[in-house]
């Protein structure tokens, strides 16, 4: 934080609680302690996390008289941020935004400093007006403009000046040593070190676009002259072993690269888009998924309805949920949970995505007419103890996964419906029958993915709206006094739940960056259970609809993915609005 004087600082504190950032009271303790111990009231706020840097540098500038940029909310071209050399940029921490009126605008931490202003004129030759930032915004930034992808933006000059003049039957002789090369290395290695799961590589008519999935959301990397997009494809075919003169139909291919030590399959997908080859990159990091159920949200009522479930010698656990919900990653942790020397685990997915020691894996191959139904067919005549059957995708393997489990198999699988209840339905519209989902099932799971909150956070008030909205949907599951908080949440699973109230909930919400955008770093799940009890079958034989399930499931203490997500919100984990992003559509 730059130095101020006692005057300044005392009038941005008094702007920082007539703003409502901070509590009157407080501050008046902070500052009796301050005169007694000659502290800093703002680091001290700071300290506490009762106000950020981006706040106190908002307020500085409103206090000085500067205008203030935040920096996270812009991004600049590599043009721009060479202006200033990476050394001069660190040492007095500014950034360069732009020229207008022959002017570079500057963002700086410490607006104060004439020094540092004047070094930085000469440096660039030209006047410099200058913006308020916070220090954080700033080592941001820097960190983008003299990181990552520079090597990219050589890699591509290199590759367009090698491509000028070349038609397509060159391309496959340059791309293997050409620099495209190095920038796919660099954009892979920046979406494996950003733990996305996806790497998109679009073209659009005068460029070619890279995004990455991170946390589940797009966001787009970087921008490319449209001339690369025949070499940048090229490779990732030759890599994948796919046809790099075939354009028409789309490809799926694989291959491997390490980072920091770290091998990562790659999984290829390449279709025919309008302005060209769409590439999809689906990244497969073993080791930064956690394959422990409770690492990965389960908690309360859900954990322990899945444990008591995989307890039995056979039956169906079924999850359902979206693509990308992280159903598979559910399996693998409830296989990893029951594995043992004494039992034989033979999978059948498509595609292997984690490759486990001790488990028998199968790689479902259409082509060679491996599908899911003759597989399963294939793995009941191997003596398994346990099946994970990647999908239920038809009558068939429906059919084929009951009777195994029926035979005294314990079977795993997944479908795709909107929640637990709707599982029940759906293998009914399969052709299974009734009786026979009653005597298998033993627990389905419906789950979604939300982003959390970052460890670094800000509390608030809920809104009037807010809080209305937490009440009706966990108002009933929230202790009454203080004297049951430790016990129910206990049972739920959470700790730090608060009492029942209508007024206001105190909410967390992560500190953005560039790294973390949104406040968001890592995602955990929500999740549903419904134990197939003689009730449940029941309602199963009756053909009842998913919502009686669900009502009937909730009455024996089903906690609701939606519900789940409140208390994970209450708890400090995620958001409200992560939570209403997900599953807005559940009840």
């Amino acid at each position: 934080m730059a130095l101020m004087t006692r005057e300044v600082e005392d009038r941005i504190v008094e702007l920082l609680v007539s703003e409502g950032l901070a509590d009157s009271n407080v501050v008046f303790g902070l500052q009796q302690e301050s005169l007694a111990e000659n502290k800093s009231v703002l680091e001290e706020l700071i300290k506490r996390k009762i106000v950020n840097h981006d706040m106190v540098a908002r307020a500085t500038a409103s206090i000085i008289g500067v205008p203030y940029v935040e920096l996270k909310n812009i991004t600049l071209d590599q043009d721009i941020l060479s202006l200033i050399p990476a050394e001069a940029s660190s040492r007095v921490m500014a950034v360069p935004l732009g020229i207008k009126d022959g002017m570079l605008n500057v963002a700086v931490e410490d607006v104060t400093n004439v020094q540092a202003t004047d070094y930085l004129a000469s440096l660039v030759n030209m006047p410099i007006r200058v913006w308020m930032a916070s220090e954080r915004g700033i080592r941001e930034m820097l960190d983008q403009s003299h990181g990552d992808f520079s090597s990219v933006n050589e890699a591509v000059k290199e590759t367009t000046e090698d491509l000028v003049s070349r038609d397509e039957k060159d391309i496959k002789n340059i791309v293997q040593d050409s620099p495209i090369s190095k920038a796919l290395t660099t954009i892979l290695s920046y979406a494996a070190k950003s733990k996305a799961s996806d790497v998109h590589i679009e073209p659009l008519e005068k460029s070619l676009i890279i995004r990455c999935r991170i946390d589940g959301v797009l966001r787009k990397i970087m921008e490319l002259p449209k001339t690369v997009a025949p070499a940048l494809v090229s490779r990732i075919k030759i890599l994948s072993n796919l046809k790099i003169d075939e354009h028409r139909v789309p490809q799926d291919g694989q291959f491997t690269v390490s980072v920091d030590g770290k091998e990562i399959d790659l999984r290829i997908a390449t279709s025919p888009v309008t302005w060209g080859e769409q590439v999809v990159i689906r990244l497969l990091d073993k080791t930064g998924v956690s394959m422990e159920i409770e690492k990965m949200g389960m908690t309360g009522h859900a954990l322990r309805d899945v444990l008591n479930g995989i307890k039995k010698p056979n039956g169906m656990i079924l999850t359902s949920g979206p693509t990308g919900s992280g159903k598979s990653t559910t399996l693998y942790a409830l296989i990893q949970q029951i594995k043992s020397e004494e039992i034989n685990i033979v999978t059948l997915e498509d595609p292997v995505e984690y490759k486990m020691s001790g488990i028998n894996q199968i790689q479902v191959n259409v082509d060679a007419g491996l599908t899911f139904a003759s597989g399963l067919r294939s793995i009941l005549r191997q003596d398994p103890d346990v099946v994970m059957v990647g999908e239920i995708r038809d009558s068939e393997t429906a059919s084929l996964a009951v009777q195994a489990a029926l035979t005294g198999h314990l079977v795993f699988s997944t479908l795709h419906t909107n929640s637990a209840a709707g599982i029940l339905p759906r293998l009914l519209d399969m052709g299974i029958e009734p009786f026979l989902l009653a005597s298998t099932l033993n627990v389905v799971i419906g789950q979604r993915l939300v982003r959390r909150n970052t460890e670094k956070r800000e509390t608030y008030k809920s809104s009037d709206l807010e809080t209305r909205s937490i009440n009706s949907i966990v108002g009933d599951l929230l202790p009454s006094s203080k004297e049951d908080v430790v016990e129910i949440g206990k049972d739920l699973g959470y700790d730090g739940l608060p009492i029942r109230n209508d007024d206001y909930y105190l909410l967390s919400r992560g500190i953005e960056s560039k790294k973390d955008p949104g406040g968001y770093s890592g995602r955990t799940g929500l999740y549903e259970t419904i134990v197939v009890d003689e009730d449940i079958q029941k309602t199963i034989v009756s053909r009842a609809t998913a919502s009686e399930i669900m009502t009937l499931a909730k009455e024996k203490g089903t906690i609701t993915m939606r519900q789940d997500g409140v208390l994970k919100a209450l708890s400090g984990i995620t958001t409200i609005e992560e939570v209403n992003r997900v599953a807005s559509d559940l009840s």
